[in-house]
């Protein structure tokens, strides 16, 4: 499996060279030459077999890992594994992950689109709410987060550990966090899910910080996704509840309906 890593350029965006930022265009390659999730319980990579580096980018080569089909609970329950486990200190390691993709929708306006829907009331208050989590979640316990725990990256198996790919998003945050993101994408509920995740976690948690931070994540998420999605097509003709069935705006719609009990929750501690 080779990936290759480009260099920026002179009209790349600043943060790509800035190792704590979620963009940070190394940190997967630095990852892979540190070794730091070789051998991490519930969530592992595998050890690169070559790591060349040039004026150009970096291309980073590792053993195929063949795809296991995973169901979503075993999947919550290895991040939880892997949350567990001590944190990572290295410069590379990637911060404020939730907040930062929010700082890049307010600088477009906010939710611009969600606005014009029937949601516009709810979206809107948790809008202009954000800072308000964010700054609860920064209390909260951090811990090791993969970034992109989406099916497509949890991709194999090694015995009772899962081994992922794309360690490009590898940092810390709120328990949970990662969680959040998996829930946006396998068919599991939101409460089974939690329980497998707490389940590899351990016992020495405050479970409803860690409720907390999922709903959190898995909320702005999926209303930010579907907000990009009804932007791209509100443009053409017609009204935009007209293109709510559109190929590619309903499974966005779908997800954030599947969130409604989380954005319930998230409104009411509002």
């Amino acid at each position: 499996m080779v990936k290759r890593i480009s260099a920026p350029g002179p009209y790349d965006p600043p943060e790509t060279g800035q190792p704590h930022h979620p963009a940070y265009w190394r940190r997967a390659a630095d990852v892979a030459a540190s070794g730091v999730v070789d051998t991490t319980p519930g969530l592992r990579s595998v050890p690169a077999l070559r790591i060349d580096e040039d004026e150009a980018g970096i291309t980073l080569l590792h053993p195929w890992v063949e795809p296991e089909e995973h169901n979503g609970l075993f999947l919550a329950r290895s991040l939880g594994r892997f949350a567990a486990t001590p944190l990572v200190e290295a410069p590379w390691t990637a911060r404020d992950q939730l907040a930062t993709r929010l700082g890049h929708v307010a600088r477009r306006g906010g939710w611009t689109t969600l606005a014009r829907t029937p949601v516009a009331d709810v979206a809107d208050l948790l809008w202009r709410r954000r800072e308000v989590h964010l700054g609860r979640l920064s209390d909260h316990r951090h811990v090791m987060q993969h970034g992109d725990p989406v099916p497509a990256n949890l991709r194999g198996r090694d015995g009772d550990d899962v081994v992922a790919i794309d360690w490009s998003g590898l940092g810390t945050a709120p328990a949970g966090a990662d969680l959040g993101y998996l829930t946006l994408s396998v068919r599991e509920e939101f409460d089974p899910l939690l329980v497998a995740y707490l389940g590899g976690l351990g016992t020495d948690v405050d479970r409803d910080e860690v409720r907390y931070a999922a709903q959190v994540t898995a909320v702005y998420t999926v209303l930010t996704r579907t907000d990009w999605a009804l932007a791209r097509v509100a443009g053409g003709e017609g009204a935009l509840a007209g293109k709510f069935r559109h190929p590619s705006v309903a499974p966005y719609i779908r997800a954030m309906q599947r969130q409604f009990p989380q954005i319930e929750a998230l409104t009411a501690r509002t």
